[in-house]
């Protein structure tokens, strides 16, 4: 199965696609009010797709004593398609594990009605490079794959530039998202699909929540057999954008408008570090991001968009200081939260 020649052109053009959190009871239950009211602020925020089953809707989804991965899956497409959406969405699932657990989530992503899926490929230390290919081979057999490069602090492993060479290679890989939160890993990742010879098939998201603005910003420019070929990290598929999420969203269109026009005014360097200050509270960057799903959570509690910041692992809590630090970057930066739309938004819902 490919993409349609829409979305593959709504993909490469760069699209703003947030990771959706996982909404639940004090008791660990599903609060499927609140995980469908999520997915209706996404949309109604402007997102060009959202991916679901990811690492901020918690890995632990997928878990026999929660078991709930396809109902996560199958909320979030409901909710899409009532919407009726009159612009290109792309709706990604989450994929890990091994290949007989890719392969089953990726079949229930298909029926369900997915695009795509995020291959992740955290978690398996026993899987060599080759394995690993092999299994993104057999995936994408059954849907289009989105890579997925995650930081070693969460689960992640460094991967050499022959593996993303070969991976770019595959047929109906389709992009990847680099969030090793590292430079030199990154660049990494842009030189080996620059050499493959799909790169232009490929389109290449930022996942590094680090430096988000740079990374849309940023063009590179490789040499190949003496001929410069350049590529452009064209969107995002983030955790950050998980919140806040309608300004983001505002920022990242007046980006892509900067961008095309080659007129990148010097105001978006101190927007990007801001950017970057407030992701260190969300994320708990002091704490080797212990608490950012539950920074991600308590966030839109305190919008009136969850009821709590629970997480299905019981250490999966604020750190000690993260409520201040994010505090902090709530009055610090005003200008980068959405909470007037937010009200907005629960206004109309309280009324339907």
């Amino acid at each position: 199965m490919a993409l349609s020649s829409e979305l593959k052109k709504h993909l490469l053009d760069g699209a703003f696609i947030p990771a959706h959190p996982l909404a639940i009871t004090s008791d660990k239950q599903l609060d499927e009010n609140s995980q469908r009211r999520l997915t209706r602020y996404y949309i109604e925020a402007g997102v060009g797709g959202i991916a679901v089953g990811v690492h901020t809707t918690q890995f632990e989804i997928r878990d026999p004593a929660f078991n709930l991965y396809e109902t996560v899956l199958r909320v979030a497409m409901e909710e899409v398609e009532k919407a009726k959406l009159q612009r290109p969405f792309l709706k990604i699932a989450g994929v890990c594990g091994g290949t007989e657990q890719a392969l089953k989530e990726t079949k229930i992503a298909k029926e369900l009605g997915y695009d795509m899926v995020l291959l992740s490929n955290g978690g398996l230390k026993d899987y060599s490079e080759k394995e690993l290919l092999d299994r993104t081979k057999e995936v994408a057999n059954e849907l289009p794959v989105f890579g997925f490069y995650l930081q070693p602090a969460v689960g992640g492993r460094v991967f050499s530039y022959d593996f993303w060479k070969a991976f770019a290679d595959i047929q109906n890989v389709v992009g990847i998202k680099i969030a090793p939160f590292n430079r030199y890993l990154t660049l990494d990742v842009i030189r080996a699909v620059c050499a493959s010879s799909r790169r232009d098939e490929i389109a290449l998201y930022t996942g590094n929540d680090d430096n988000i603005i740079t990374d849309l910003f940023t063009s590179y420019a490789v040499e190949l057999d003496g001929k410069i070929v350049t590529k452009q990290i064209v969107g995002g598929l983030l955790g950050h954008w998980s919140v806040w999420t309608h300004k983001a969203v505002e920022l990242f269109e007046q980006q892509k408008v900067a961008r095309d026009k080659d007129q990148i005014d010097k105001k978006w360097f101190s927007i990007a570090q801001n950017v970057t200050d407030a992701n260190s509270a969300f994320f708990d960057s002091k704490n080797d991001f212990k608490g950012s799903i539950a920074g991600i959570n308590e966030v839109l509690r305190r919008q009136g968009l969850l009821q709590g910041n629970w997480c299905l692992m019981d250490h999966e809590v604020l750190s000690p200081g993260q409520s201040e630090e994010i505090d902090r970057v709530y009055a610090t930066y005003p200008e980068l939260n959405d909470d007037e739309f937010v009200n907005s938004f629960l206004e109309k819902e309280s009324v339907h």
